[in-house]
């Protein structure tokens, strides 16, 4: 039955014809700008280009914008402290507070400057503490201060921790209110969105990206057996890569771009639970939010405030296992073979995994062994079982946590470039002097603080893009 399987799933992934005939019925348009991706960097970007000037289209397969990382954060405005100095994420992070701060406030979107608190639980933890300070003085954030046991504690009662480092310039945003006014002020400037539009891939005419374009409900009714006809062949003189999850998958899909430039994408689910104590809203435990010194692959479980007053904690770090295969038993003759068609025989799965990798297939694995595209699949679902680790982990600087006080809130997916124990990866913002392609801007790993930064990528595409 395997091999059965193996065989017709081959068949069906290269069902899909070679690129000329796949484009030839396809209708054609042109278009100035296009942003792929309505997050909320990618709306930021559409802002940015249509206050320029330009012609913007925002494409997203989703019913509306921010629907994914956008929408499953922290909503905090980072200070800027965690960052390697000169890196693009301590760039745009101080350049971007300062820029969200001003937007905020001149719009009326309701935010706090309610300062943060990073807290030190053991004296061990002290060095790092003061690695962190020293980082942010170097990155420009102002007002840090250094601060006791006692100092912390006279601000926050319930806090314990042997010394804490204070961010003032630290806060709170309501993210939601953020992107609304951000499409608001966009189409006012003549940007235009499509919401429920996929873009599948891409391919190169002369130096310029020819896009592939499909409705949502298209890619979703697909069988597989048939030929996936395209609704659109979309030929802008701008295209932003700004798919958040997506974008490393969709740049491969880029025929004729150098995929050697493509980063590796890793991906880290990030869940929240909630403090449920009846008056824990009008009276929440914190005024300030409240970090431990960072752990790998994230900021630690941290205590979150929203606008309304209620207390969350998260997120944690939960390495999202991808299949990816360095090495397989098949030669690349007998993988063209079965490719082209030519005596397909049944190949190992491994080389099956392989293929989609190379050609930018995500991969679900289910009982009847179907590949799908996937723009947006992830398992945002919270586990009531992972609490058991947040406790221990919140207690450290919170030992008041009563037993049955948390429950289940969301679930956030990372974009990361860099898996368990490897190196923490900068954002990676890539134009023509990278890939060689002509209006073409692709966003990788725009994970935290890509909300505090996303008005300041928008400043540095736009000025990659247009000059100045």
């Amino acid at each position: 039955m395997l091999k059965q399987d193996v065989i017709r799933v081959i068949k069906r992934r290269f069902h899909l014809p070679k690129p000329s005939e796949t484009w030839r019925n396809a209708p054609k348009e042109k278009a100035e700008c296009v942003v792929i991706g309505a997050g909320i960097v990618g709306l930021a970007v559409a802002r940015e280009l249509s206050l320029k000037g330009k012609e913007v289209l925002v494409l997203d397969s989703a019913p509306t914008f921010g629907t994914a990382t956008s929408s499953r954060n922290s909503e905090v405005i980072h200070a800027g402290i965690y960052y390697p100095s000169n890196s693009l994420k301590a760039r745009f992070c101080v350049r971007g507070r300062k820029l969200l701060y001003h937007y905020c406030s001149q719009r009326g979107i309701p935010h706090s400057q309610i300062g943060k608190l990073i807290v030190a639980t053991g004296t061990s933890e002290i060095p790092k503490l003061n690695q962190l300070f020293n980082r942010g003085v170097q990155n420009g954030v102002q007002n840090l201060r250094m601060l006791d046991a006692s100092e912390a504690i006279k601000m926050e009662p319930e806090l314990h921790c042997v010394k804490a480092l204070l961010s003032p310039a630290s806060g709170i945003l309501d993210s939601h209110s953020l992107m609304l006014s951000l499409v608001g002020e966009a189409e006012t400037n003549g940007a235009t969105f499509s919401y429920n539009t996929a873009v599948i891939g891409g391919h190169l005419e002369g130096n310029q990206m020819v896009l592939h374009v499909c409705e949502t409900k298209t890619l979703t009714n697909w069988d597989g057996n048939t030929p996936l006809q395209l609704d659109l062949l979309l030929m802008p003189k701008i295209v932003v890569n700004s798919s958040g999850l997506s974008a490393p998958t969709l740049a491969k899909r880029f025929h004729g771009l150098n995929t050697a430039v493509i980063p590796p994408a890793y991906y880290a689910r990030g869940s929240y639970f909630i403090l449920s104590n009846a008056n824990s809203t009008r009276h929440p435990p914190f005024k300030h939010l409240i970090y431990p010194v960072p752990e790998e692959g994230g900021l630690g479980v941290h205590v979150t405030l929203d606008l309304d007053g209620q207390l969350k904690f998260g997120p944690d770090v939960e390495w999202i296992p991808h299949e990816v295969c360095t090495s397989f038993d098949i030669s690349f003759v007998e993988v063209r073979r079965a490719i082209l068609g030519v005596g397909i025989r049944a190949v190992p799965s491994v080389a099956v995994l392989w293929l989609c990798k190379c050609t930018g297939f995500e991969i679900r694995k289910r009982t009847n062994f179907v590949l799908e595209f996937i723009s947006d699949k992830f398992d945002y679902s919270v586990s009531a079982d992972r609490v058991a680790r947040f406790y221990p982990e919140i207690r450290k600087y919170y030992p008041n946590l009563k037993d049955g006080s948390l429950i289940p809130g969301y679930a956030g997916i990372r974009p990361k470039l860099h898996g368990p124990e490897q190196s923490v990866c900068d954002f990676v913002i890539q134009g023509e002097d990278i890939h060689g392609v002509g209006g073409l801007v692709n966003l990788f790993g725009i994970e935290s603080p890509g909300l505090t930064s996303s008005m300041a990528i928008a400043e540095y595409v736009a000025a990659l893009l247009l000059g100045g």
